[in-house]
């Protein structure tokens, strides 16, 4: 019984139903279109691609970057003329496109091309007719092909430089490839990893950055890499411990202060009154001596050596020529006068009788020889002014500033002549001229005589001591240092009285003569 059905069905003529889908690729006719290179700018004939901004099988749109070419001119982006599909990128980044030559292969609808932009673009096929591809092939193509699409993530429609909404981009998103060079040139650059943009203006015609440039820059950036490593290294050695040989002059220093530790200091300190010598030293500026001062000239108008030559002044080096006076060579020959009073303080010990079998003995020299502590770039020295008393208070200016001259100069310029080896007797040390401080500590070495004295910064204060009203008074603080085996404390403390009547009083020089 049921065989006769099934012949039934077996014989009967079969019916075939063909259902058709139309995906929206083919809604309408799509052409091949290859976008070609136009002309940008008057005489440039080629460009290289600097930079594609959308990828084969991308998606593009009107207006949407395309990419980005530079010639010996300028550096100009590309856009889109239509919406698309990007199939093929004829000329890929770093390569140099001909004009006319084609960039690209975009996929268009025939109904939205723009006629506007024949001149750009092409038909990518040839004459001959396209093969006949099978209905099911194609749809299974098309189909893939939108799956593909539909995964890449759709770039944010790019405005057109007429809208309104449209606003440039910042400078810091600028392309760093957008300067002058030509295409050898950016790929020397690239060749030697150049960032162009870092370059300043080139040394070519508008500022074109030319091969010699980038040489220069990467010689600069080798310089820069060696002053680096060479300021890194003194940092290292910073962080470390420095042994550092003492020179001759420290060493030196070294044994005599080591030395001074045999002598019995006393140590003695007062202030002198400098009001009364304040008030000369303008006097005593506006006369200063041509033969020290050159830039002062006589205004007499008679000739004094007409009826017969005056004496001649010594020469005097420039280096001890000066313009003004100060207080010190005024300290100085008050205190030689001073000196001259007291032998005590123009002796010495005499050499080799202190470590001798018999009693040790003082030798009292004629004149107050005085030495002066003066530090040098190698170190301190004391070099000395001997015969104090007989020189002026101009002439003791003009021998501290040519002191000072030869203890400026690199290396030290002082000689023996300068620091003889028998020294002086008392030594002066101007602390005053460098810090703020009144008084100080100075130590007595061996062979530096038998007292030293520091002289601090002269200040003006109010003095209640000889009126209850008071008044304002310049003053100067001094510290005194000797040697107890020589000096007694009273006999240095008179000695110091002696001196500040000498400083107090500044007329008496005029009175004995100076």
């Amino acid at each position: 019984m049921l065989i006769r059905p099934l012949r039934r069905l077996l014989t009967r003529s079969t019916a075939v139903s063909h259902f058709h889908t139309f995906p929206p690729c083919l809604s309408s006719k799509k052409i091949l279109q290859q976008f070609k290179l136009a002309d940008i700018g008057e005489g440039i004939t080629e460009c290289e691609v600097i930079k594609w901004n959308v990828k084969e099988l991308g998606t593009i749109q009107s207006f949407d970057p395309l990419c980005e070419v530079q010639s010996d001119k300028a550096s100009v982006e590309i856009t889109s003329p239509f919406d698309g599909v990007v199939k093929e990128i004829l000329v890929k980044e770093g390569e140099v496109a001909k004009v006319g030559q084609g960039l690209c292969v975009i996929e268009v609808d025939e109904e939205l091309l723009d006629s506007g932009s024949a001149e750009q673009t092409e038909p990518a096929s040839s004459s001959t007719p396209a093969p006949i591809i099978p209905t099911s092939k194609f749809v299974e193509d098309a189909a893939s092909q939108a799956e593909q699409i539909s995964e890449e993530p759709s770039a944010p429609r790019r405005l057109h430089p007429m809208d309104p909404n449209y606003s440039p981009p910042s400078s810091h998103n600028a392309n760093p490839e957008n300067v002058l060079a030509k295409p050898s040139v950016r790929h020397y650059a690239r060749q030697s990893k150049v960032d162009l943009s870092r370059l300043l203006s080139g040394s070519g015609r508008d500022g074109r950055i030319e091969k010699k440039d980038i040489d220069a820059f990467l010689s600069q950036q080798a310089s820069s890499v060696s002053a680096d490593c060479g300021l890194a290294a003194p940092q290292a050695q910073a962080e470390q411990d420095v042994i550092v040989e003492l020179g001759r002059t420290r060493y030196g220093m070294w044994k005599a202060m080591t030395q001074s530790l045999d002598i019995p200091h006393f140590g003695y300190s007062t202030s002198l009154d400098l009001t009364s010598l304040h008030s000369l030293l303008p006097t005593l500026n506006s006369h200063i001596p041509e033969h020290f001062n050159p830039s002062k000239s006589s205004s007499l108008p008679i000739n004094p050596s007409a009826l017969y030559p005056a004496p001649s002044l010594p020469p005097v080096p420039e280096s001890a020529q000066f313009t003004r006076l100060t207080y010190l060579p005024i300290l100085l020959k008050t205190l030689a006068k001073a000196m001259m009073a007291w032998p005590v303080l123009r002796s010495s010990i005499t050499p080799g009788s202190a470590n001798g079998g018999g009693k040790p003995t003082l030798t009292i020299r004629p004149h107050a020889d005085i030495a002066v502590a003066l530090s040098t770039t190698t170190g301190l020295y004391t070099p000395v002014i001997p015969r104090a008393d007989t020189h002026s208070i101009y002439s003791l200016s003009s021998q501290l500033k040519h002191l000072s001259f030869l203890g400026r100069q690199v290396p030290c310029a002082l000689t023996m002549n300068e620091m003889p080896k028998r020294g002086a007797t008392v030594t002066v040390s101007n602390v005053g001229a460098v810090g703020d401080g009144e008084y100080a500590h100075p130590v007595l070495v061996p062979g530096g005589g038998v007292a030293i004295v520091a002289i601090g910064r002269a200040r003006w204060v109010w003095d209640v001591s000889k009126s209850e009203r008071g008044e304002r008074r310049l003053k100067v603080g001094v510290s005194w240092s000797a040697d107890h085996r020589v000096l007694e404390g009273a006999e240095l403390a008179a000695f110091v009285e002696s001196w500040r009547a000498y400083v107090e009083a500044p007329e008496r020089l005029i009175g004995e003569g100076i």
